[in-house]
């Protein structure tokens, strides 16, 4: 078979399996950041039903990421040894019952004991579906595609919103609270996917199970993806243990906790900030109006991973998007005298810190490979996430020491702009070095070349 005749077959088998998985992932993201974050839809009227404080909620919101963090590594461990489709459909499944469950909290100790076990059930998802995306994308195009996973968060937001705010207007159906139905229906929902999902996803293009790429295409592009593999594994932190302690994956860890404390912060309070700009209570036009900045994060989450890739540059663009979260968010808290300023801030901060997740998953995807990529993505992943904790509790600390109610989201911007410095610096610890050696091109010369092939290569 001549060079391009297989890159031909590369090409055509990346294009399909783009198909078959993205939008099943990105849905299985909908249902996950659907169940993580409604209850911010849920708060007003769960605390008038409950009498539960702000200071209890916030601490309650964010315990959900300590559970996370406990058991992120172990589960993404069980997911490299025992198959993502085994584990993805079992991590749905548990966390959708667990998130019905949430029906129950009566109380202050049954919330933060639910929250915190939400939090270990979906434990693993997110770092689980970054490391199976490299089971079968290439580097070259990965910023791109996982741009696609990333539409997960945005469409939660435009489609929860109002799904959330309309679920919240049903009162004593099957003598339940408003806010009762709507966890038992979006949980439930949740694990009916996660069983699809044993049923749809293939572990890798070589799985025998993979009926949707032909022999010629399983076998080229499994060849492109393990010569990749084999450079990672040769240039990165060896095992389990060593990625867990090297200090380009601490630093990693670093920029992911300063990217979710910008996102965290704005998730759970949004639709109680645009209710509080809008003058209407939280419901279903706040809620469909809190898609709005959601639906510039969809854009965006397509349009700059795409850019990036177009131009063959990560550290810039993620760097100068991570910054216009930062300013955004901080710039809804200046102009809540202008709401509809405000407003737009609130989009542009949305759309920033959406965006630069996946060009940002990049650096640690391309740098880790083999086991240690389990270990070393979910620890990452972990660090990140317990900004999802720090997020709430900063910012109503920073509303009761500084009485103000911008005062969180000054400090939530800046806390997103030192990580747009961090991300700006981040060639100067090596890590460029280590991606640049680990393409397959450089260290395999022409028994790669189909690893070059697919169409726009990001650098």
């Amino acid at each position: 078979m001549s060079q391009s005749d297989n890159e031909k077959i590369v090409n055509s088998a990346v294009r399909k399996s783009i198909i078959r998985l993205l939008p099943f992932l990105a849905l299985m993201y909908v249902m996950a950041y659907l169940d993580r974050a409604n209850i911010g839809f849920a708060k007003d009227a769960f605390q008038v039903d409950t009498g539960l404080s702000n200071a209890a909620y916030a601490f309650g919101a964010g315990v959900f990421f300590i559970g996370y963090a406990i058991f992120e590594v172990p589960s993404n461990i069980f997911l490299y040894k025992t198959g993502a489709r085994l584990w993805l459909s079992r991590i749905m499944v548990t966390w959708g019952i667990i998130s019905a469950a949430m029906m129950f909290a009566h109380d202050e100790k049954t919330f933060i004991i639910l929250r915190f076990l939400l939090g270990a059930s979906e434990a693993g998802f997110m770092p689980g579906v970054m490391l199976y995306l490299t089971f079968w994308f290439p580097l070259n195009i990965r910023a791109k595609v996982s741009g696609y996973f990333w539409f997960g968060p945005p469409i939660a937001f435009i489609l929860g919103g109002p799904i959330s705010g309309g679920l919240l207007t049903i009162h004593d159906l099957w003598g339940l609270h408003n806010w009762q139905l709507m966890f038992m229906v979006e949980g439930l929902l949740a694990a009916l996917v996660g069983i699809v999902a044993f049923f749809y996803l293939d572990n890798k293009p070589s799985d025998k199970r993979c009926t949707f790429l032909t022999p010629e295409e399983k076998k080229a592009l499994s060849a492109v993806m393990d010569t990749e593999e084999r450079a990672k594994v040769s240039h990165g932190p060896q095992g389990i243990l060593k990625a867990l302690c090297d200090p380009k994956v601490l630093y990693l860890c670093l920029i992911c906790f300063t990217i979710q404390v910008g996102s965290y912060g704005i998730a759970f309070f949004l639709p109680s900030q645009i209710a509080a700009l809008s003058g209407h209570g939280v419901g279903f036009i706040v809620g469909a109006l809190s898609g709005i900045p959601w639906l510039c994060a969809l854009f965006a989450a397509w349009y700059i991973p795409n850019l990036s890739t177009k131009l063959k540059e990560r550290r810039w663009i993620s760097t100068i998007t991570l910054l216009f979260g930062g300013l955004g968010v901080a710039m809804s808290g200046a102009l809540a005298g202008t709401p509809i300023w405000a407003f737009i801030a609130l989009c542009i901060g949305c759309a920033g810190l959406l965006a630069v997740q996946p060009i940002y998953w990049t650096f640690p995807t391309s740098y880790l490979g083999g086991a240690a990529a389990a270990s070393g993505i979910a620890l990452i992943n972990s660090i990140g996430n317990l900004g999802g904790f720090v997020a709430p509790n900063i910012r109503v600390w920073a509303e009761g020491v500084f009485e103000s109610n911008i005062a969180g989201l000054y400090l939530l911007g800046g806390i997103a702009i030192v990580g747009a410095i961090m991300l700006a610096a981040i060639f100067r610890i090596g890590i460029k070095r280590d991606m640049d050696d680990t393409s397959p091109e450089k260290n395999h010369g022409k028994s790669s070349s189909a690893a070059m092939t697919v169409p726009d290569s990001t650098h």
